[in-house]
């Protein structure tokens, strides 16, 4: 057997774009104030199933087939009910902004009981809840799976992809609209995906540049406040979609982001070093094993025995001494690391000796 650590097989992914930062759209990087999905929930059962519902033990299923029949004047002994065919499951989706009564949107459908598939399944209808508990929409329909689930009385079986979660395209009638006006807005605030002083006062200089006046500010590093103006003629909305096309160039911190299970290693280009020098070996075990036979002496009563017999030997690769220069940027850096046969897994732990030398002007951040 041969171990070579660190392992070579794991994935390095490296942003160097050294050359000048590009230009980037509001609406890439930002978004409006007010303009947000609503999280919708929604507990239901799914029927049709080929036997392959939820089993007798699951009892909330039965309650809920039970109360369901009653509203529908039907009496049933809960003893008596079989759910095979019958899934309990949780219904959720987003709804859109704006989004107008009879306007449709996707739901997922998950199980919540002991079903082995949702396959050939309908969900009937469902009230889909906001968190203030109010109905927003109703969902009903026949579900798309993707995948299947088959077993046989031994208990094998055959399973492709999830099929205990599926999906009804344009499953849910909306019934009610969030309330807000956002046409009557006086002020819009604009929020950065990623928070940052220099990117938020950018913006602020592109938004007072292309109208003229100081209608915009920043009030921290993650918003900026734009006063609406009584004399402008489109309003609210069309001083969002101005806004949203405008063109910055962001900016953000130096940072390097580790993720040791997967080996990934990813830097930005502000990422720069102090002088140092690096050296680095790979160490290598081989252990080979060997059958040994081991005869009892005549007549002794013992038995022949085969022994596994172990040799361990351990070599370290040698590499040279380098010297990175103060101030290099992410290429330099990438390159000097490749100087010294550096993989992906060796990276991390350079990077982080680097670190805590002192020497990486940059955060590390280890996922």
């Amino acid at each position: 057997m041969l171990f070579r650590l660190p392992a070579m097989v794991c994935l390095l992914a490296w942003l160097i774009h050294a050359g000048p930062a590009w230009a980037i759209r509001v609406k890439d990087i930002a978004q409006i104030g007010g303009v947000r999905y609503n999280q919708l929930v929604g507990y239901g059962l799914v029927v049709g199933l080929s036997g392959s519902g939820d089993r007798e033990g699951t009892e909330f299923t039965v309650q809920s087939l039970v109360s369901m029949l009653r509203k529908m004047g039907v009496t049933v002994d809960p003893q008596e009910v079989k759910v095979k065919n019958v899934a309990a499951v949780m219904v959720t989706t987003n709804l859109p902004p704006f989004a107008k009564p009879g306007s449709r949107i996707d739901v997922q459908v998950s199980s919540m009981g002991d079903a082995r598939s949702l396959q050939g399944g309908t969900l009937l209808l469902t009230p889909m809840r906001g968190a203030d508990g109010q109905v927003y929409a109703v969902a009903q329909g026949p579900l798309s799976i993707g995948g299947f689930s088959f077993g046989g009385a031994a208990g094998g079986g055959v399973q492709k992809n999830h099929p205990t979660v599926g999906q009804i395209p344009a499953g849910a009638i909306v019934e009610k609209v969030v309330p807000g006006e956002f046409d009557d807005k006086k002020t819009l605030t604009v929020s950065l995906h990623g928070p940052d002083f220099t990117t938020a006062q950018r913006l602020t200089w592109a938004i007072n540049s292309r109208f003229g006046k100081q209608m915009a500010r920043a009030i921290d590093s993650n918003t900026v406040v734009v006063q609406i103006p009584d004399y402008y003629p489109g309003g609210a909305v069309e001083l969002a979609a101005a806004i949203e096309n405008l063109d910055i160039v962001p900016d953000a911190a130096a940072k390097v982001v580790i993720d040791e299970r997967t080996g990934t290693v990813v830097m930005g280009e502000n990422v720069r070093i102090s002088t140092l020098a690096i050296s680095h070996g790979n160490l290598t075990i081989e252990i080979k094993e060997q059958p040994r036979v081991s005869q009892p002496l005549p007549f002794s009563g013992g038995t022949t025995q085969v022994i596994p017999e172990s040799e361990v030997t351990v070599k370290e690769e040698k590499n040279n001494l380098i010297v990175v220069p103060a101030g290099v940027s992410i290429g330099e850096v990438v390159k000097a690391l490749n100087a010294i046969g550096a993989t992906p897994r060796d990276l991390i732990a350079i990077l982080q000796a680097i670190k805590a030398a002192g020497a990486l002007q940059a955060e590390l951040e280890i996922m």
